[in-house]
């Protein structure tokens, strides 16, 4: 029966969308009187083969769906992904500010915010004009990050399956493993470093993994900190553990740098590597080009129907034979936890231009009460049927490989239907799996995808998954700081890494004392203030 009920519901969506028209919004909305002009930032990630972030069919689309019929003006704004604090800096400097302004990551909100680059906002007036959306946030437990410096800046959108990593996956050569007498992933760090040397020793390859300079501030040290979290710990953690600056003089990182050090000198990395940028799978680098030309072991990237670097691989190495990477593959007592960074419990954190009429306001607002409607988003992150997707028994859609005028950008237009949720849903999390999933391939990586989110979700059940502290009040001192304290983690990082092992110690407590003077001390001592006076949020298990 509940199968039944699936299948009707399913097929009523269907014949909603028969016409490719949009979604009604609330009856009491008219057309302005006059023409309405909003701005929307859309991340443009420079990936090869796609549409134009900010013109392309579905941007259009949306114009004629939503915008013509409201007198309202949809323009969108190309944020490279790679550069966003400059490229918003730049139209805030130019009174240029985009009527929508959002983020992932609460520092880089929390500063536009302190900056008066954003406007306070009223949720009853948000309310009024976007009640779903609004719903959304309550059904979500979200209204307390609204709010910073006791007035309210923020509306957020939703992230399903926060505390796993499930979208994301490292792939690995499996033909690799087999050779050097693995006929599974390594399950542990012994392994993995077992695994590694053999393949040098089997001259499979120069250097088995990839490595590169950081060009994020964040540090990915999660699994390298001590478990479970203390109440000391978590002042530690209230301290450093961040986004938008590098918690570089901390025994995490330490522990991290000492392991890639160690990696270094067994000759596991390119001499060369600190002539290269690490984008951490956010768009092409050499360390991607590297994968899809046979020369390393192990990629990641986020997963979607259409992977062109995963298509590339395949045509480069057509003999070969890929796997997702186990989440506990780094794990070594007293090193580390396995433990994994959960994002945020909600996705983008949205504010608005100080610049914005009220007019602006209320068509931004509309616009995302119009994105959030089922028939809205289901066609924003499908398409057009029988061209990107296609419906399978269940009547749930199964993306198509495709590549002409309708295709969707990067994964599923998720950089346009971020206004409303950080990935998309289908279903069940295995269906949902199985709708992303990447199509075209001479390999099905569904069961295996599936099968590392039930891995992940392990390690989220057992609290060894949790995210950065959210702040009520803005750290000034990290807006002032943190673009210097980036430029030295990167500098830090390359020295660290090949220095002599004998030197190591010496070196990192040297670059330590210079980072805390070159403003970390600062940021420390203001995020404990913050957290002390009740400003901050707390680790899940320990605020219980």
């Amino acid at each position: 029966m509940k199968k039944l009920v699936s299948l009707f519901l399913a097929l009523l969506m269907v014949a909603s969308l028969c016409s490719f028209a949009a979604a009604d919004v609330p009856a009491d909305w008219e057309p302005f009187a006059e023409r309405v002009k909003i701005t929307v930032p859309v991340y443009d990630r420079s990936k090869a083969g796609y549409p134009a972030v900010d013109d392309n069919y579905w941007t259009q689309w949306i114009q004629k769906e939503f915008g013509d019929k409201y007198n309202i003006d949809v323009q969108y704004v190309a944020i490279p992904r790679g550069d966003v604090m400059m490229k918003y800096s730049t139209l805030i400097a130019a009174g240029e500010t985009p009527t929508i302004m959002m983020e992932y990551d609460y520092p880089k909100v929390a500063q536009w915010a302190n900056d008066g680059a954003m406007t306070v906002i009223n949720l009853d007036d948000f309310k009024a004009v976007a009640p779903t959306f609004y719903q959304a946030m309550v059904d979500h437990n979200q209204l307390g990050y609204t709010d910073i410096n006791g007035e309210t800046y923020f509306v957020l959108t939703e992230r399903p399956y926060y505390d796993t990593t499930f979208a994301f996956a490292n792939f690995v050569r499996m033909d690799w493993l087999r050779q050097v007498g693995y006929d599974h992933v390594p399950q542990n760090y012994e392994e993995h470093k077992d695994a590694m040397n053999k393949m040098i020793e089997a001259g499979l390859c120069e250097y088995p993994l990839g490595l590169g300079i950081p060009t994020s501030p964040y540090i990915v040290n999660f699994g390298y900190r001590d478990f479970p979290v203390t109440e000391e710990g978590e002042k530690e953690w209230a301290m450093h553990s961040s986004l938008g600056t590098p918690s570089f003089p901390w025994y995490p990182t330490e522990r991290m740098m000492k392991r890639l050090n160690s990696e270094y000198h067994m000759g596991w990395y390119s001499s060369e590597f600190d002539l290269e940028k690490n984008s951490g799978g956010q768009g092409t680098d050499i360390l991607q080009t590297d994968f899809i030309n046979g020369k390393i072991y192990s990629y990641g990237g986020y997963i979607a129907t259409n992977m062109a670097w995963l298509s590339a691989f395949y045509e480069n190495n057509p003999d070969a034979e890929l796997a997702i990477a186990s989440p506990y593959a780094g794990m070594e007592e007293g090193v580390n936890t396995g433990a994994i960074r959960a994002d945020n419990p909600f996705g983008m954190i949205v504010g608005f231009s100080s610049l914005a009429t009220p007019e602006q306001l209320k068509a931004a607002w509309m616009l995302m009460e119009w994105m959030i409607q089922p028939e809205n988003l289901f066609v924003l992150e499908n398409g057009i049927e029988g061209e990107t997707y296609e419906l399978d028994e269940n009547g749930l859609p199964v993306m198509l490989e495709y590549t002409g005028e309708h295709m969707l950008n990067h994964n599923n237009n998720i950089d346009m239907t971020c206004l409303v949720h950080a990935s998309k849903k289908v279903g069940t999390i295995e269906q949902t799996i199985a709708q992303m999933s990447p199509a075209g391939l001479p390999q099905d990586f569904t069961q295996a995808l599936i099968d590392n989110y039930y891995e992940l979700r392990k390690l989220a059940d057992a609290g060894k998954a949790y995210s950065d502290p959210v702040f009520a009040v803005a750290i000034d001192s990290e807006s002032e700081y943190s673009a210097t304290l980036l430029s030295l983690w990167q500098e830090y990082y390359a020295k660290l890494v090949k220095c002599d092992p004998a030197e190591f110690d010496a070196l990192f407590a040297q670059y330590s004392q210079e980072f805390l003077d070159a403003g970390y001390q600062e940021i420390m001592d203001e995020r404990l203030e913050a957290y002390e006076a009740g400003n901050t949020t707390h680790i899940p298990d320990l605020s219980k």
